[in-house]
């Protein structure tokens, strides 16, 4: 279902899965920029500029410098967030959050994190197994 979505939407979407790892051997803040340097031809000064902000927005500006070995799992998870979010019109799926993220995490952190950066975000969508849905505090799960 994850990948019919995503062909529909094709050039918008940000993905924000365990099936696509931040590059190993680029720092966080070159994760994050590199979308916005591929897709808007945005100068690397400018790109690195907007990946440091957003770090610090997410309270994060302390693992620009870091690898992908280096990051906690939440360190991770904000740094997929940021680089999904720098799509132009950003429908960012977030597949399996809790995968990622420290399983004494719950939906309110997680819609906590996403608030950061509503408005870097035309729509989200979670794709998760419907017995995860008491850790969104929802009653009612699409399936299929």
């Amino acid at each position: 279902m994850r990948k019919d979505f995503a062909a529909a939407r094709k050039l918008r979407v940000g993905l924000v899965s365990l099936e696509v790892p931040l590059i190993s051997n680029l720092p966080v803040w070159a994760n994050i920029a590199l979308i916005r340097q591929y897709h808007r031809n945005t100068p690397w000064p400018e790109a690195k500029a907007l990946a440091e902000g957003l770090l610090g927005r997410l309270g994060a500006a302390s693992i620009a410098e870091k690898r992908s070995a280096a990051l906690t799992a939440e360190e991770r998870f904000s740094a997929m967030l940021l680089r999904a979010a720098m799509v132009r019109d950003a429908i960012v799926v977030l597949d399996r959050p809790f995968s990622i993220l420290p399983r004494t995490l719950g939906g309110r952190q997680l819609m906590a994190i996403l608030a950061k950066v509503d408005d870097l975000i035309a729509e989200a969508y979670i794709f998760d197994y419907s017995w995860e849905k008491e850790r969104y505090g929802v009653e009612d799960v699409k399936e299929n």
